[in-house]
C-alpha cells in the first residue's frame, strides 16, 4: 500500500474526519491591522498594534498559544544593548552585526533589535516571564549582576546577551493577546494577499486563508497587514519519516515560505534571496542534544576520549588558562559576537569570539586528540554547569522536553555524566553530515522583503517582521521587529481609509484552493514535495551555473503544468499540505531567479557560480533585488547601506528617531 489512507480504505474501516467539513463556506473578517503568522514576531506585532488602539486580528496555521519556532521557549536574549549592565551602545553593536556579515545584513533590522531588545524583554517580564535570578539560584556566579539580578551569556565583560527562563514565553504572549482583545484565528493557513483592484503591485488590503481542520475559506480585510510568517526550511530535503528536528536548520518542516510566496505573487520586492547555507539534511543530531560548546552550550569544556582537555583560545589565538577567560574579549577588542553572528568567510577580528583551537581537526588527524570528543560538564564550575544544562537547555524550546526532560528522566546527571560530541562539534559549528546539494535559507541575515525604516515593504499597506524581512532574525530580532512593525501598521491604519476587496481576486483564489479537493485521484502531496526537493538539489545546490539554474526553472514550469495540475487532497489536512507544495515551487523559483541575477561568486553569501568563479568582485558588492512584474522576474539592485542614504538622516539614531513611533 502506498499510504495509510489506502490501507484503511481497503480494510473497510476508514475513520471519520474528526471535524465538520465546510468546503466553500466563506467567512469575512475586518480589522484595522491583520497579522499573518502568530509566532514570536506575530504576537509582538499584534500586541503593540492593539496597544496603539487598533482593531487587530492574527491568524496562524497552528494554535497560536504554542506556534512558531520560538513557541516552545527561549533560553537567551540577544542584543540587549540598552540594559543597565551593557557596556556597548546600540550603534556599536549594530555596526558590529552588519560588519560581521560583510555588509550583507539589514542595518534597519539590526538597529531596531539593538535599540529595543531590552525594552521588549521588559515587556515580556511584565507578562509573567522570568528574566532575572529572582530566587538567587545563581548568587555569586560570575555572569550574574547582583543589583539587577540579570544573568548574562557569552561576553561577561559587556553583558549584551541575557539568559532568560523563557519556557513559558508563548503562553504569556497569548494571554496578553487575549487581554487586549485581539481577534485570534488558530488553525487558519494564509494563502494569498489581496490587493486594491486585484492588481499586483497595488496597495495590500487583506488576505485569504483556509481553515486546516474544516476547509472553510476566510477573507480578511485590513487597512494594514503585517507578514510575520517563517522562512522556507524544507526546500532541499523532504522526508517525513527521517528528519524531524534533527538539526538547527532547516527547522520546522511546516515552515514552507508562505509569506514570501504570497508577497512575491503580490508584486513585492526582495533582496538576498540567493543566499543559502549548508545543513545536515535528514541526518543531523538533536539540537543541542549532543556534547558541544556552541550557542546554548557556550563555552563548555571539551575533552577527548582519553579525558585530555582541548584548549580554548581567544581572538588573538592565545591559549586561555581558565574557564572565566572564555567569556572575555581579547586584548584590543571592545566586545565579541557569538558564533550565531558570522559571515561565511568569518567575522572581522575585532568581533571574533573565544573558541576551541582552530586546528583541532588537523591535530585529531595527527593523533594528538582521540575521538570521540565529549562535553565535560562535570569539569565546569558549578554555576556554569547548572547554567548550561539547567537554565539554558531547560528553557530553550528545542531542548526543554527533547533533551532536558528526557535525558534527566533517563538518568543523565550533569554533575557526573558527559555527552558525546559528533563530527563537527568543537570545531566551530554544528554536528553535521552535509553534501553540496543540501542547503537551507537560514534564519539569521537571510534574504527577504526589502523594508524601509517603517518596516514597510515596497507595497503600500504591507509591513514585515521577523524572518519575512531582509536580514531575518533570531528570537529577540523577531520580537523587536514585530513590536516595531505593529506600531507602524497601527499608525498607517489610522491614516488610511477602509479597504476594498476585489471579488474577482477572491473568487480566483477560492478556485485555486478548492481545485485540489475536487480531484478524486492524481499525485499526492508527499510525492510532489519530494520532487520539488530533487529539483532544488540537482539545479540549485551549493555550486551553481546558468544552464543548470535555467534547467531548474524549466523543470518547475513543467511540474506546474503536469504533476501540480494533478495534485489532489482527500481531507483538509492534505489540502493544506498540497498548498504547501505549491508554495515551495514558488519559493524555489524565487531563489533560482535571484541566483541567476547575481553573476558573481560571493563568500559572505556562501554563493558559488561556476560560470562566474571570481570571488567577491567589488562591482558586485551590493544587494541584488528581484520582483515579479507582469509574470516575469525583474532584477534591480540596492547599495549595501541603503538604509543610511535617507536625506538629512545619515546615522542610525537619526533614522530611528524619525520613524520609531514610540
Amino acid at each position: 500500500m502506498s499510504d495509510w489512507q489506502e490501507f484503511v480504505e481497503k480494510d473497510g474501516s476508514v475513520p471519520e474526519w474528526p471535524y465538520p467539513i465546510r468546503y466553500g463556506v466563506v467567512n469575512e473578517v475586518s480589522a484595522d491591522v491583520l497579522v499573518l503568522g502568530g509566532g514570536i514576531s506575530g504576537c509582538h506585532s499584534a500586541i503593540n498594534a492593539a496597544k496603539k488602539g487598533a482593531k487587530v486580528i492574527v491568524c496562524d496555521t497552528a494554535p497560536i498559544i504554542a506556534s512558531g519556532q520560538g513557541g516552545a521557549g527561549v533560553d537567551h536574549w540577544h542584543c540587549a544593548a540598552t540594559n543597565p549592565c551593557s557596556k556597548v551602545t546600540p550603534e556599536e553593536l549594530t555596526e558590529g552585526l552588519v560588519e560581521g556579515y560583510g555588509g550583507y545584513d539589514c542595518g534597519i533590522k539590526s538597529y531596531i533589535q539593538c535599540k529595543e531588545s531590552y525594552d521588549t524583554l521588559l515587556d515580556v517580564e511584565k507578562m509573567g516571564v522570568q528574566i532575572r535570578d529572582v530566587n538567587d539560584e545563581f548568587e555569586g556566579a560570575e555572569f550574574r549582576d547582583d543589583k539587577t539580578k540579570l544573568m548574562f551569556a557569552y561576553d561577561y565583560e559587556n553583558n549584551i546577551t541575557i539568559r532568560v527562563c523563557g519556557a513559558t514565553i508563548k503562553a504569556s504572549l497569548y494571554k496578553e493577546l487575549e487581554r487586549l482583545g485581539v481577534g485570534i484565528f488558530d488553525w487558519v493557513k494564509a494563502t494569498s494577499l489581496l490587493t486594491e483592484g486585484g492588481k499586483p503591485g497595488a496597495r495590500v488590503v487583506g488576505a485569504t486563508g483556509v481553515n486546516v481542520r474544516t476547509g472553510e475559506f476566510y477573507v480578511f480585510k485590513a487597512k494594514a497587514t503585517v507578514t510575520c510568517m517563517a522562512n522556507p526550511f524544507r526546500l532541499w530535503s523532504f522526508s517525513t519519516e527521517w528528519r524531524g528536528f534533527g538539526s538547527v536548520q532547516p527547522g520546522d518542516p511546516n515552515c514552507v515560505g508562505d509569506g514570501l510566496a504570497m508577497a512575491w505573487n503580490a508584486g513585492a520586492e526582495f533582496a538576498m534571496m540567493e543566499k543559502t547555507s549548508a545543513y545536515a539534511g535528514p541526518y543531523g543530531w538533536p539540537n543541542y542534544g549532543t556534547g558541544n560548546c556552541n550557542n546554548t552550550w557556550y563555552a563548555c569544556t571539551m575533552v577527548d576520549a582519553n579525558g585530555k582537555e582541548i584548549p580554548w583560545v581567544d581572538g588573538n589565538g592565545k591559549v586561555l588558562k581558565t574557564v572565566s577567560e572564555r567569556y572575555r574579549p581579547a586584548p584590543g577588542q571592545k566586545f565579541f559576537l557569538p558564533g550565531l553572528y558570522a559571515s561565511a568567510k568569518g567575522k572581522p577580528y575585532k568581533y571574533k569570539e573565544p573558541s576551541l583551537i582552530p586546528d583541532l581537526a588537523e591535530r585529531i588527524n595527527k593523533g594528538e586528540f582521540v575521538q570521540p570528543l565529549y562535553a565535560d560538564l562535570p569539569g565546569m564550575p558549578e554555576h556554569e554547569r547548572r547554567a548550561i544544562f539547567g537554565l539554558m537547555v531547560g528553557n530553550e524550546g528545542k531542548t526543554r522536553v527533547a533533551v532536558y526532560e528526557n535525558y534527566t528522566r533517563a538518568g543523565f546527571d550533569p554533575d557526573k555524566d558527559m555527552l558525546q560530541a559528533f563530527i563537527g562539534y568543537g570545531v566551530g559549528g554544528e554536528a553535521r553530515v552535509s553534501f553540496p546539494q543540501w542547503r537551507s535559507v537560514g534564519f539569521q541575515s537571510s534574504g527577504g522583503l526589502v523594508i524601509d525604516w517603517d518596516l514597510k515593504t515596497s507595497l503600500e499597506g504591507l509591513y514585515a517582521a521577523g524572518q519575512q524581512m531582509l536580514g531575518g532574525g533570531d528570537h529577540s530580532g523577531a520580537a523587536t521587529s514585530g513590536r516595531y512593525a505593529g506600531r507602524k501598521a497601527a499608525e498607517h491604519a489610522r491614516a488610511t481609509s477602509e479597504s476594498v476587496v476585489d471579488s474577482d481576486q477572491v473568487n480566483a483564489e477560492k478556485k485555486r484552493v478548492y481545485a485540489l479537493i475536487e480531484r478524486a485521484k492524481g499525485i499526492g502531496w508527499k510525492e510532489l514535495s519530494a520532487q520539488v526537493s530533487r529539483v532544488m538539489q540537482d539545479h540549485c545546490s551549493k555550486y551553481k551555473h546558468e544552464k543548470t539554474l535555467k534547467t531548474g526553472l524549466r523543470w518547475f514550469k513543467e511540474i506546474r503544468e503536469s504533476e501540480a495540475s494533478n495534485l489532489y487532497a482527500r481531507n483538509p489536512h492534505e489540502l493544506i499540505r498540497a498548498l504547501d507544495c505549491l508554495t515551495t515551487i514558488t519559493v524555489g523559483e524565487m531563489i533560482i531567479h535571484a541566483s541567476l541575477a547575481r553573476k558573481a561568486s560571493n563568500s559572505d553569501l556562501d554563493f558559488y557560480r561556476l560560470d562566474y568563479p571570481q570571488m567577491d568582485p567589488p562591482e558586485w558588492h551590493k544587494f541584488v533585488t528581484i520582483k515579479l512584474n507582469n509574470g516575469e522576474s525583474t532584477v534591480g539592485e540596492l547599495p549595501l547601506n541603503y538604509w543610511l542614504l535617507q536625506p538629512n538622516a545619515p546615522t542610525y539614531q537619526e533614522n530611528y528617531e524619525r520613524h520609531c513611533s514610540l
